[in-house]
């Protein structure tokens, strides 16, 4: 059995102490060692109170997701948790570390709550595809109320203890050593005659709550806007109304009981699980040692304050990194910074930071319009414009006034890391790191590895990707990446097909159904139709030397139909909204196009326009593992979900093609190749080799 938990009599009390490292998760030992501990403290006439509490950072990380679906050993949880709420004596969970999932569950169990002021305690199943199933949406709702009990497991977001305190779920926040402060606690409880009071027998919260029906009504909003296509959040919600409308807190218990089942054989539950593990997996590179040491940042500089450069500079700023940026003039650096505390002041509008906050992180960012200025950042990332003969110049100017040692980096989106290291004289010290816009919000950093980075400049990359909360995936030297270079296929297919019969909307509306949050041509319309156009321009292209896919949007630009910058693309914007109505004009356009290059329109099935916006996605990202542009599958999981929106509730490009069947992908790509050009849908060696081989990508993982 895995995790024990140690009994230690402190006078009158009796000290459970949960011991599995590192995080203390309830595996079968943790879970015999509290059935054995407090029956024990039960049966001892001199033990007149227990104190819970975890060894190490945590107290209870949650469940051992690691034991799912196996044979449980030794007692349930259930068990467990029955033992202790009906415990006739006083028992208090002095919450040290972590408390998430089952762990809060636990202590919801507990008849008092203490905690240290650091500790998080939160219910975050709903982001494995689950529900708290060990009585958390029963109690929680009866401890707090259901409005607030809602918002906390919907979104699965942690507390700390004081903020815990707040919302009623601890009963008092512990400075000092916790351990001492539980058992002092615990004695002042048997010293006032204190039973061991039971959460499950509270009944004044949601008795107010019966009836009003604007609470759930108002959970299924947040939900379908926060969490669209999740199948948990509706479930979290029958529970919690469970809770609410019935005075038998059994009869709750089982519709969460029925509601988890069905949760945990859902097809999203394995896909979102697939997703947790993923994530802490990108963070770990095969060839480089976790000891590697490391560059001291402490300070920071960036190149541009545009949308990008202003995006990056908050990331320092909210990672409590002082930043120096430059800009090429005064009235751009002005008007950056502008944007920047406009950004802040409207997050501070919505209660998400104080006045406070934002004064504190705006002192951290300098303005400049002096390069040498940058001269004593620890890291100087550039966030200018994509071009390369520019970027390259900007790595030369860099490298002449930063520190020696130094790291530079470049926010490109997709050029070559290598051609600006070669035109530095610390190319081990140049890498990748490509935020996604808008920087200060979106999770995901492609961190690109040189031919000459240095493994301590990836490592502090990676880790200073970690620092400034992003999921920080690393990628091999080429042209777009990871992400970029597979949406290529995506973006070339869509255009392609509104050619042959579909329209932009039937296929933005295939997209979202699919579970992204915008289509091809959406996201065209957010971007600018006008930056592809305006760069064939400079470029001289010739209109007959456009590719066909383009020629729609090169027509919309010529009519000033730029997308919401102008109100006016492939959609058209009412003043003032973000959300676009389908106009006939551009299906008129798209129609006079397909005439134009001789193609006989026809009726495509969404199924069609599905596979074929999706399965280039999936060849062309074989072809990247093959290369070794990505280390795993699931690092391209991890990109397309947290930079392009592939929703997560499929578990990312790679591992929906796993449950698709990539024998099944293989024979649409070649049947596509047949009908649409085999250039275009020539099959990656790699996808055919798992297919002769009856593997699939997961195979790869290691």
């Amino acid at each position: 059995m895995k995790g024990t938990v140690h009994y230690e009599a402190r006078g009158n009390v009796a000290l459970l102490t949960i011991d599995n490292p590192p995080v203390n998760p309830l595996s079968s030992g943790v879970r015999a060692g509290l059935d054995e501990g407090v029956k024990k403290a039960l049966a001892d006439d001199a033990i007149e109170a227990i104190v819970l509490t975890g060894a190490g950072r945590a107290f209870i990380a949650g469940a051992d997701i690691s034991e799912f679906g196996g044979e449980a050993k030794g007692p349930s949880l259930g068990e467990c948790l029955e033992l202790m709420e009906n415990s006739s004596k006083p028992i208090v969970a002095a919450i040290n570390g972590t408390a998430f999932g089952g762990g809060l569950e636990v202590a919801l169990c507990c008849g008092y709550r203490v905690a240290a002021p650091s500790a998080p305690v939160g219910l975050p199943e709903v982001k494995l595809g689950l529900l708290p199933g060990a009585g958390g949406t029963q109690r929680l709702p009866r401890l707090i109320g259901a409005e607030k009990a809602l918002q906390f497991i919907l979104t699965g977001e942690p507390c700390p203890g004081p903020q815990a305190k707040a919302l009623g779920i601890v009963d008092e926040i512990i400075e000092g050593d916790i351990v001492e402060g539980g058992i002092a606690y615990a004695q002042n409880l048997v010293k006032e005659g204190a039973g061991n009071r039971k959460v499950r027998d509270l009944t004044d919260k949601v008795e107010a709550d019966r009836g009003r029906d604007e609470i759930f009504t108002a959970a299924r909003k947040l939900a379908a806007q926060r969490m669209r296509g999740q199948f948990a959040p509706e479930m979290i919600i029958q529970c919690v109304e469970a809770a609410v409308n019935s005075d038998d807190f059994d009869a709750g218990m089982a519709v969460e009981r029925d509601r988890f089942v069905k949760c945990l054989n859902h097809p999203q539950r394995q896909a979102m699980i697939h997703i947790f593990f993923a994530e802490r997996e990108v963070a770990k590179i095969p060839d480089i040692p976790r000891d590697t040491e490391l560059h001291d940042i402490q300070t920071a500089g960036v190149v541009g304050c545009g949308t990008m450069g202003g995006g990056i500079t908050m990331c320092f700023a909210n990672a409590g990194i002082p930043v120096t940026v430059l800009e090429m003039d005064e009235e751009a650096l002005k008007r950056g910074l502008g944007v920047i505390k406009r950004n802040y002041d409207i997050q501070a509008s919505r209660g998400r930071m104080s006045e406070a906050d934002v004064d504190k992180r705006m002192a951290l960012i300098t303005g400049t319009t002096k390069h040498e200025d940058l001269g004593q950042a620890d890291i100087i990332i550039e966030a200018i414009y994509e071009n390369i003969d520019v970027k390259v110049e900007t790595f030369k100017k860099l490298d002449a006034i930063a520190k020696p040692g130094a790291m530079l980096a470049s926010n490109t989106s997709g050029l070559d890391v290598d051609k600006m290291a070669d035109a530095t004289s610390r190319p081990e010290l140049v890498c990748g790191m490509h935020f996604f816009s808008p920087a200060n919000i979106m999770r995901l950093l492609e961190v690109v590895r040189g031919a000459k980075s240095s493994k301590s400049t990836i490592a502090t990359a990676m880790q200073l990707g970690k620092r400034l909360s992003k999921i920080a995936v690393l990628s091999g030297n080429a042209p777009g990446f990871i992400g970029n270079r597979m949406l290529a296929g995506y973006t070339g297919q869509a255009g392609e097909i509104i050619l042959q019969g579909a329209t932009p909307y039937q296929v933005d509306s295939v997209i979202q159904g699919f579970g992204m949050p915008m289509g091809p041509f959406q996201m065209a319309d957010l971007v600018g139709l006008d930056l592809g156009w305006r760069a064939r321009k400079l470029a001289g292209m010739k209109p007959e030397d456009v590719p066909i896919t383009a020629r729609v949007a090169d027509k919309l630009c010529e009519l000033e139909r730029f997308g919401q910058k102008n109100n006016r693309g492939y959609y058209i914007y009412p003043e003032g909204s973000r959300a676009g109505q389908p106009d006939p004009e551009v299906v008129e356009i798209v129609e006079q196009t397909s005439t134009e290059l001789g193609m006989s329109r026809r009726a495509i099935s969404d199924e069609e326009v599905l596979k074929r916006c999706l399965y280039p996605l999936i060849n062309e990202g074989a072809r990247i593992l093959e290369e070794g542009i990505a280390l795993r599958p699931c690092d391209i999981d991890i990109v397309y979900i947290n930079g392009y929106g592939f929703p997560a509730t499929v578990g990312g490009p790679m591992f929906w093609a796993d449950q698709q069947g990539l024998d099944n992908i293989l024979a649409d790509i070649k049947r596509f190749g047949e009908e649409y050009g085999e250039a275009k849908w020539k099959p990656a060696p790699l996808l055919e080799k798992l297919v002769a081989e009856g593997k699939n990508f997961a195979s790869l993982q290691g």
